[in-house]
């Protein structure tokens, strides 16, 4: 039988072991390294199989099929063995902010050399971009943060009764935008995805003809096409003539006069925010991130109708262009996904559009 003393001295050795293995026994799993993020905002059914929304052709085309639960988020991320991850926001800026952050805070995955691509549909205005079209963005400005009169009770003289904060009138100067309410993004990011997908063909159809002959616009009537534009991003869903100049205007003052407004979205300031953040503390490079928003309706009323009774045509699903445009962000999306996942050892460490490593900070 073994002594006291041998068995405290067996003992102690065995703790000192423990103690300077626990490491590596215990250790969390290596993250998962991302490389690319595709982000949608809103689903109509399931992930595969019924109506498709902006998630539907990604997982099935992409075959996403690694399913990773997110209960912090709105929906589960979804991975293929290509380093391919598409989320699922939730509508409106709350739903993207607080998806994003999850995502982006998981300790599951490793998002510093990731490409981040928003991929949904917008509204589009008429004088600057067609139905069925797609725009990458340089400038993304919030609809949200404002004052607001009721128009009926605005001094005469006055274009809008939605003034910028801080304010006396609406487009007073100097534009003093807050933290949160404008974000540029990579212009060479963008213009290097614009180059690469400006001559992908997206279809037209006698549908998408028929509708566009109800509208005025400088643009309305060209076939659908891939172009520069950038996006006014509000949860609330306006419509109409005079909603669109004020949203060109608001766009045009908030950017001094460098943004164009073309579509109008509800949650990519809320995804920005959180991907600034992230950036901040290093989890993602603020340089890797584009914004693709497709045409699937017109932002205001046709020739002849209201915009009241046009307002009552929209509806997710049966907007004139609806399924042309999840074809479009999918066809224009993917082109970029598929350059940078085919040549990944190009871009890991390099910025797709200046061959330098980019800054992880904003």
């Amino acid at each position: 039988m073994p002594s006291p003393t041998l068995s405290r001295f067996v003992c102690a050795l065995f703790l000192i072991f423990f103690a300077v293995q626990k490491p590596f026994l215990f250790a969390a799993p290596k993250p998962i390294s991302v490389k690319v993020v595709v982000v949608a905002m809103f689903e109509i059914g399931n992930d595969t199989g019924d109506a498709p929304g902006e998630l539907q052709y990604w997982v099935e085309r992409d075959h996403l099929d690694k399913v990773y639960p997110l209960p912090a988020g709105y929906h589960a991320a979804r991975l293929n063995a290509d380093g391919e991850m598409a989320v699922l926001t939730g509508q409106g800026t709350a739903h993207a902010a607080s998806t994003i952050m999850a995502l982006g805070l998981d300790p599951r995955f490793d998002f510093s050399h990731a490409y981040w691509i928003v991929a949904g549909i917008a509204g589009g205005s008429p004088d600057r971009v067609s139905l069925g079209s797609a725009a990458w963005a340089r400038w993304v400005v919030d609809g949200d943060l404002a004052y607001e009169i009721d128009p009926r009770e605005m001094p005469q003289g006055w274009s809008t009764g939605y003034m910028p904060l801080r304010k006396t009138r609406p487009f007073e100067a100097p534009a003093v935008p807050l933290e949160g309410q404008v974000y540029h993004l990579d212009d060479e990011l963008a213009t290097w995805a614009f180059n690469l997908t400006r001559n992908v063909p997206l279809a037209d159809t006698d549908k998408l003809k028929e509708i566009r002959a109800e509208f005025d616009g400088a643009a309305s009537q060209r076939p659908p096409s891939v172009i520069m534009g950038d996006e006014i991003s509000s949860s609330t869903y306006w419509h109409g003539k005079l909603s669109d100049a004020w949203a060109t205007e608001w766009v045009s003052y908030f950017t001094g006069g460098q943004g164009q407004f073309a579509t109008t979205a509800m949650e990519d300031t809320g995804s920005l925010q959180s991907l600034q953040f992230l950036a901040a503390a290093g989890r993602v490079d603020w340089h890797r991130i584009l914004v693709l928003r497709t045409v699937s309706n017109f932002d205001q009323q046709p020739r002849g109708l209201s915009a009241a009774d046009s307002l009552a045509r929209q509806r997710i699903g049966s907007y004139s262009a609806y399924l042309p445009s999840l074809e479009a962000a999918y066809t224009v999306g993917h082109t970029v996904v598929n350059e940078l996942l085919t040549h990944w050892s190009k871009y890991a460490s390099a910025s797709a559009s200046t061959g330098q490593r980019a800054s992880p900070k904003p």
